[in-house]
């Protein structure tokens, strides 16, 4: 049997059939803010073992200010799709304006969620399965808010998670200086109000240097560069001539 099955090269290895599909590496680019937001859902450990309350963000990832979040007691489809479309008419984002990415749960491939963006005029996008770094700034989000000191082990109520929640998006907006975007606030990059702010720190770094000049190694300090675009997966240079003849 196996000899005859041989002979009409039926007999490999069946491995082959349990293939996954070739995901594409995801490679956006952001060079303002609205072209290109990031959102994942995290969850909040309730009062309970085995209770907890979920945390929908979307983030913009030029600018890395929360453009829309959400405290809810579950992970759903409805839930996401009314976030989305709020936030997406809070901003005035036009059809075939913006791109928004996620990871592949459920929520985010669901279907009322791909029909919305359809109807909106947002191309969506996925991460590849269990790649972390196809959805960086999400995670850093989620990362920057369960490691700050006083976020509790597990909250009371769904009112205190939204409660916790209202003080920290305004410091993460508006106070926290985010080393991604030459440690500005993000409501400075996403309301282009970096000059502003990029000028009162030279003026600053002046005043210091003329006071101090023996502390700085520089002849003259000057702010950190603002990035002028933002990548998830940026494209990897093409290769040299001497390397492609290799």
């Amino acid at each position: 049997m196996y000899g005859f099955l041989r002979q009409e090269h039926e007999v490999r290895e069946r491995r082959n059939q349990l293939r996954h599909p070739a995901y594409t590496k995801p490679e956006l680019l952001a060079t303002a803010p609205n072209q290109v937001w990031s959102w994942d859902i995290t969850k909040l450990r309730g009062p309970t073992k085995w209770t907890y309350f979920y945390l929908y963000v979307i983030l913009d990832i030029f600018s890395r200010y929360v453009v829309g979040w959400m405290v809810a007691p579950c992970e759903q489809a409805a839930l996401a799709t009314r976030l989305i479309e709020e936030t997406c008419q809070k901003h005035n984002v036009n059809p075939g304006q913006l791109t928004l990415h996620a990871d592949r749960g459920s929520t985010m491939k669901s279907k009322p969620v791909a029909q919305l963006l359809a109807d909106l005029g947002v191309t969506k996008t996925h991460s590849r399965p269990y790649v972390s770094d196809d959805n960086p700034f999400s995670e850093s989000q989620f990362r920057t808010l369960k490691y700050r000191p006083a976020f509790p082990d597990r909250f009371g109520s769904i009112e205190d998670a939204r409660a916790f929640c209202v003080p920290f998006f305004h410091w993460y907006n508006n106070e926290h200086r985010h080393s991604g975007i030459a440690l500005l606030p993000p409501h400075a990059v996403h309301y282009n109000r970096t000059d502003e702010f990029v000028e009162r720190r030279q003026r600053v770094l002046s005043d210091a240097y003329r006071a101090h000049p023996e502390r700085f190694v520089r002849q003259q300090p000057t702010p950190l560069p603002v990035p002028k675009a933002v990548w998830i997966n940026p494209p990897k240079p093409p290769l040299a001539h001497h390397e492609e003849g290799r």
